[in-house]
């Protein structure tokens, strides 16, 4: 049976303008966008408002958010999961890839079984249809940690990873390398006095020279096998690029200096910055602001990170302050993360495409979701 929606009287924004017109979609995909009024019988008007292309998003860790909401507060799996999928979805995000972490970097082993619980339980939630967004997933491999590369040859053949990062949050390494950054968030995430923190950092500088390159080549080797998309996370430096173009990285996430990005630019690597970055105005660890990088053309994709709401209010204040087309703006947050993935049938409103879109009205000067649809069946 046909599932057909007409939403009309809407600015709609396509990937190289915004046009006042109407979407047609049938069976979950877009058939057609025309500017001007409709008089089509049963469509639906949005008011004038924005329809944006549903946002997609590579890199959050909202659901490790959820899943422990204090320390030392583990909460049910499929509770956090929707917690966090309608988070995600309130955002206008219909593309979400869940950053899941593998190597454990504390003592608190066990890491490994919960994970095997977590991709379980979006199995399941899949499979029910309780999720409103698309969840995929994207393993964070901390490459410090003692059974990251064991970890990773378990769960790397889920359908649903379709992406891997190779990670070192080591202090005196990339994000970190000013060790008094590292202090100062660990100091807060842990609460430890000053004797405890040195005690952490020779641990974890230990642990780093210990497993570092093999996990790194047990991890490049297998994503390489399966050609698995495969990011850098935190470069900081131009030989980080080099680096990350030898293991076959495409992706540059979160690189912290101009000079990392200009060089990601240079090798052809696409480019993540944090949405969160966008919206304060700065990074909260000292690296350089986002808004320089897409001042300088050396971003090409944001990631909510750890606010999902701060995906879609970035590509407006991209709008907004630096002159920006909308359109460019949103093709950042939609069109081209879906890309850097493979993900072709997504990110932008075109015929032929799946009919993820968010109605958003921007009159208060702070885009507000006002409806969300995914695959043309609404779902916020």
């Amino acid at each position: 049976m046909s599932n057909d929606l007409i939403l009309s009287n809407a600015r709609i924004v396509l990937d190289d303008e915004v046009v006042h017109g109407s979407v047609r979609v049938r069976d979950g995909e877009i058939t057609d966008v025309a500017g001007g009024p409709t008089t089509a019988a049963g469509s639906q008007d949005v008011e004038g408002d924005y329809l944006l292309p549903g946002l997609v998003e590579l890199h959050t860790d909202n659901l490790e958010k959820h899943l422990t909401p204090r320390p030392k507060v583990r909460w049910p799996v499929t509770p956090a999961l929707m917690a966090h999928d309608t988070d995600v979805a309130a955002a206008g995000i219909t593309t979400v890839f869940d950053a899941l972490r593998v190597g454990d970097t504390s003592e608190a082993y066990g890491l490994a079984e919960r994970l095997r619980d977590i991709l379980g339980h979006i199995h399941d939630a899949q499979k029910h249809g309780i999720l409103r967004a698309d969840h995929l997933i994207h393993l964070r491999c901390e490459i410090g940690g003692d059974d990251a590369a064991e970890m990773f040859d378990e769960f790397h053949g889920d359908p649903l990873v379709r992406l891997a990062s190779i990670m070192d949050h080591t202090p005196g390494q990339r994000q970190f390398r000013n060790i008094e950054h590292w202090t100062v968030y660990y100091k807060g995430k842990h609460g430890l006095d000053d004797a405890g923190i040195a005690a952490l950092i020779a641990e974890r500088k230990e642990r780093q020279a210990r497993n570092a390159d093999r996990n790194r080549d047990a991890i490049v080797a297998v994503c390489r096998e399966r050609d698995l998309v495969l990011a850098s996370h935190d470069d900081t430096t131009p030989g980080h690029i080099d680096e990350a173009v030898e293991m076959g990285a495409t992706i540059s996430e979160f690189p912290t200096t101009v000079e990392a990005a200009s060089a990601a630019r240079d090798r052809r690597l696409g480019t993540i910055a944090g949405a969160p970055n966008v919206v304060r105005g700065g990074s909260h660890s000292g690296n350089v602001a986002a808004l320089e990088l897409a001042e300088r053309g050396l971003l090409d994709a944001l990631s909510s990170d750890y606010v999902p709401a701060s995906l879609m209010h970035s590509a407006f204040i991209m709008h907004e302050r630096l002159e920006m087309s909308l359109p460019d703006a949103v093709n950042r947050v939609a069109r081209n993360p879906a890309r850097m993935v493979g993900l072709d049938d997504r990110g932008e409103i075109a015929a032929g495409r799946r009919a993820d879109m968010v109605r958003v009205d921007n009159r208060v000067g702070v885009p507000v979701v006002r409806q969300v649809w995914r695959q043309g069946q609404r779902v916020v």
